[in-house]
């Protein structure tokens, strides 16, 4: 999802001849972004009959933050790795009779919690803390809806409130548990802590029932992006009825939006091409860097707001490969759980960063993979070490915390979502600031108008979607949403003519 420009569709000519005689055979549309927004933008507008479509992208490959490439037995998500949930998720329902999708097993559930001196808890322990956690998710759908506050404030108050029902818990331990799963949840919002994450607006997202884990099996996330480009799977460069409207490698400069004609939008490069509908897919993280410099006029107050209250944190991952399986048969996962002292010790040496590593965990398909979570603050700051270095931390953070022994993987990978400006972060949540600033994904999502109510610039992704952010769902249905708007003009304008 990037900042992106050609100049094939470049016009001579004035910019407001013929502006008021479009069709959807000749309006000119680019969309900027070739991930999942981007994608779904697209290929629906051809789908509704518009015939001058061209995607810009800025990154070498299409996807976005859908990113599967092959590694150790088969793939690996780097990005999106599951469809969340069945009943009313675009995604489960277009694919859910294609024998693609299957229920995760239980890894991050059935992890083990274990001590940073290498104690493992006994499951009975563990489970009766787990399930304070687990139950919490349902049930804060109803309590948050009174409670002021943040998240974080409301799991912590709500975790020790059902912990005194467990006197035979120690309170050092269930202390430490609930610092891992803060962290693991912050992973969930891709927020650095829980206490910045707004308690009401965490129920503007809407969980679809059903599984919540469900793996595209031994093929990846980019399964559906296929699918959606009706693509072949076997050729990494057949974009099916986006062949020929994909460039790849281009970045935009400038877009300039005023007035009622043509937009023109200048690349990096010096190219200048226009158009006359511009949907922006980039990711919040890009518009919040660049929206100042790259739009001109400045775009209205109150997008300038929601690009600024709205958040988008950064979750980055591991993937250990071993010559054979690291874990014990019966182990799924390992969770961190720190001691007071050890975490004092960690946090005054250059390994500081291992703090936010939560856990790693199975994965499906690939019985020799570890894969591994890290968050916020420390996430960005491990993004800017060597991969030696990152690699060299990870397997000192195992061998700290596991009795048997760490051999070096024979592969390993991390992702640098933030340190990438084509994405600045990994996906968005609604903050303590975002209720400050009183603003939402409507704002974001508002298209901008000409005088005669044409949509002239509109934006999509997963931010922009008012109850499906932070997942795939949520970026296709809003570019499925803008193609309709833009679709919606055009067959309103037909019919008074």
């Amino acid at each position: 999802m990037s900042l992106i420009c050609d100049s094939t569709l470049a016009a001579s000519g004035s910019a407001l001849s013929g502006s008021q005689s479009k069709t959807k055979q000749t309006a000119r549309i680019v969309v900027i972004g070739a991930g999942a927004a981007g994608i779904a933008t697209a290929t629906r507008l051809l789908e509704v009959g518009f015939k001058n479509v061209l995607v810009l992208e800025a990154e070498n490959r299409v996807g976005g933050r859908v990113n599967t490439i092959s590694f150790a037995d088969n793939v690996v998500d780097l990005g999106a790795q599951w469809c969340h949930g069945e009943v009313g998720n675009p995604i489960y329902q277009r694919v859910k009779d294609l024998n693609m999708l299957e229920v995760t097993d239980d890894a991050y559930e059935s992890f083990k919690c274990v001590r940073s001196n290498r104690q493992v808890l006994d499951d009975r322990t563990a489970n009766v803390m787990k399930k304070i956690a687990w139950d919490s998710i349902p049930e804060r759908q109803k309590e948050l809806t009174e409670f002021e506050g943040s998240l974080g404030t409301y799991l912590t108050e709500k975790f020790w409130r059902e912990m005194e029902k467990s006197p035979q818990v120690d309170r050092t331990v269930a202390r430490e548990f609930l610092d891992n799963f803060k962290k693991f949840e912050s992973s969930v919002e891709a927020a650095d802590n829980l206490f910045e994450v707004s308690g009401r607006g965490h129920l503007e997202y809407w969980m679809c029932e059903g599984e919540l884990l469900l793996n595209w099996r031994d093929k990846g996330f980019k399964t559906f992006l296929n699918h959606l480009l009706c693509a072949s799977a076997d050729s990494a460069d057949d974009l099916g009825i986006l062949n020929g409207r994909v460039q790849l490698n281009k970045r935009i400069a400038h877009i300039n939006w005023q007035g009622d004609g043509e937009l023109i939008l200048r690349c990096w490069n010096g190219e200048v091409l226009t158009a006359d509908h511009v949907i922006c897919t980039v990711s919040l993280g890009v518009l919040k860097e660049q929206h100042k410099q790259l739009f001109s006029p400045a775009l209205p107050p109150a997008k300038c707001r929601a690009i600024d209250g709205l958040k988008l944190g950064t979750v980055d991952k591991f993937y250990l490969e071993f010559s054979k399986p690291l874990l014990p048969e019966d182990w799924k996962g390992i969770s961190f759980l720190w001691l007071d002292k050890d975490l004092e010790e960690l946090r005054g040496t250059e390994l500081f960063w291992l703090e936010s590593v939560f856990g790693f965990y199975g994965v499906s398909y690939q019985p020799r993979i570890l894969q591994g979570w890290t968050i916020g603050e420390h996430a960005r700051y491990m993004e800017t070490l060597t991969e030696e270095q990152v690699l060299q931390g990870l397997l000192w953070l195992l061998r700290k915390f596991l009795e048997f022994e760490v051999p070096p993987p024979k592969r390993f990978l991390r992702t640098q979502w933030y340190a990438n400006p084509n994405f600045r972060g990994s996906y968005s949540f609604r903050s303590t600031y975002t209720d400050e600033l009183r603003t939402g994904a409507w704002d974001l999502e508002a298209p901008l108008l000409d005088v005669g109510g044409k949509p002239r610039l509109q934006f999509a992704g997963e931010a922009s979607h008012k109850h499906f952010y932070s997942t795939v769902h949520g970026a296709v249905e809003s570019g499925w949403r803008e193609a309709e708007r833009l679709n919606s003009y055009y067959r309103a304008r037909t019919a008074t003519l």
